[in-house]
C-alpha cells in the first residue's frame, strides 16, 4: 500500500518578506506549515542578519527554483567603515579596526571596479560546501576555511547616501553567486580601510519584487481567516523572464510524457512550454528540438 503524503497538494509561490534573526530553512518550515503544504523549498539563501523578499516555491512551483533563483537579484546594504569583522557583518567578532573613513568622492571613483564581471573570494561564513561540509559550519567548530575566488556578475552598485562618516547605503544588482558582504569587504580594502555589514535587505529577485510579498505576522493572519490559496502566487508568476513558447494540445501531451518536439526556433535556450495559456514545462531548445526538462503536473 502506497504510503500517504502529508500535507495538501498545494502549488505556487510565497514571497515572504523574512524578517532578522531568521534562517531561510526556519522560514520555509513555518511557511509550509501555516499552509499545511505538502513540499516546500527556496533558493538564493538569506543570511538571518538580511531581510527582505524570499520566494517559498511550493508543490509544482519546486520545478522552476533554479530558473527564478538565476535571474538578477537587488540587495540594499549599509556598512560602517573602519572595523572588520570575521562573517563580515555585525554577527562576527571584530578581526581589525581602520582609522580611514572614505568620502564620497573617493567612493564613487572605486564603485566601477566592482561593476561587471569580477572575481570574489566568498565570507568563510558561507553556505558553500568545502569536502561535503559548510564552510559556516567548518568555521564555527574552529577549523581553517580557504575558499577559491568565482566570478560573479555585479550589474548595477549605486551608492545610495552617506548618512555619516561611518556609514554608506548601497545598493547592488548582481546575477548568482554574488556575495554583499564580500563586496562589502573587498570595496572597503580598495580604499585603504576596514568594513562590515551592519543591515542588508533583498529588495528584488527574479521576477518579483517588494509589492508582491508578506510578512510572516501578516501570513498567519491570513491563514486563520481565508484559505491558504488565497496567499499563493500562481506557479507562472514566476515565469515571467522566461520567454514562452505556445504549443498545440497534442504537443503538451507530447512534452508532459517528456518527448521531445520540433520547432522553428533558431536560438538555443531555456524556454516555458504552454498550452491554453497554463505552464507545461521548462524545456531547451537545441538544434530545432524542444526538450523538455521539468514538466509541471498542473
Amino acid at each position: 500500500m502506497a504510503r500517504r503524503q502529508r500535507g495538501q497538494p498545494i502549488s505556487g509561490w510565497v514571497v515572504l518578506d523574512k524578517p532578522v534573526g531568521m534562517t531561510s530553512t526556519v522560514a520555509v518550515g513555518r511557511v509550509r506549515h501555516l499552509l499545511d503544504a505538502r513540499k516546500a523549498g527556496h533558493g538564493g539563501t538569506l543570511d538571518p542578519l538580511a531581510t527582505g523578499l524570499l520566494p517559498i516555491a511550493l508543490g509544482e512551483a519546486t520545478k522552476a527554483i533554479h530558473a527564478v533563483f538565476d535571474g538578477r537579484k537587488t540587495y540594499r546594504f549599509t556598512l560602517r567603515w573602519g572595523e572588520a569583522r570575521d562573517s563580515d557583518d555585525a554577527d562576527g567578532a571584530v578581526t581589525g579596526r581602520s582609522p580611514v573613513r572614505p568620502s564620497t568622492e573617493q567612493i564613487r571613483t572605486a564603485l566601477p571596479a566592482f561593476t561587471g564581471p569580477i572575481r570574489q573570494v566568498p565570507p568563510d561564513y558561507s553556505a558553500i560546501k568545502v569536502d561535503g561540509e559548510r564552510a559556516y559550519a567548518l568555521k564555527r567548530a574552529g577549523e581553517a576555511v580557504s575558499l577559491a575566488a568565482r566570478e560573479v556578475t555585479v550589474h548595477r552598485f549605486t551608492l545610495v547616501e552617506q548618512p555619516d562618516p561611518d556609514t554608506a547605503t548601497f545598493e547592488v544588482d548582481c546575477g548568482k553567486g554574488t556575495y554583499i558582504r564580500a563586496l562589502a569587504r573587498d570595496l572597503a580594502l580598495e580604499l585603504g580601510t576596514l568594513a562590515h555589514v551592519t543591515r542588508l535587505r533583498r529588495v528584488a529577485v527574479g521576477p518579483f519584487r517588494e509589492g508582491d510579498s508578506i510578512t510572516l505576522e501578516k501570513l498567519e493572519a491570513l491563514c486563520h481567516v481565508a484559505p491558504p490559496s488565497g496567499t499563493v502566487l500562481p506557479v507562472e508568476t514566476a515565469l515571467a523572464d522566461i520567454p514562452a513558447l505556445a504549443v498545440t494540445g497534442a504537443e503538451a501531451d507530447r512534452v508532459r510524457r517528456g518527448q521531445a518536439i520540433r520547432t522553428p526556433i533558431a536560438r538555443s535556450g531555456l524556454v516555458c512550454v504552454t498550452a491554453a495559456g497554463k505552464p507545461v514545462a521548462l524545456a531547451h531548445v537545441q538544434d530545432g528540438e524542444v526538450r523538455p526538462a521539468r514538466v509541471f503536473n498542473l
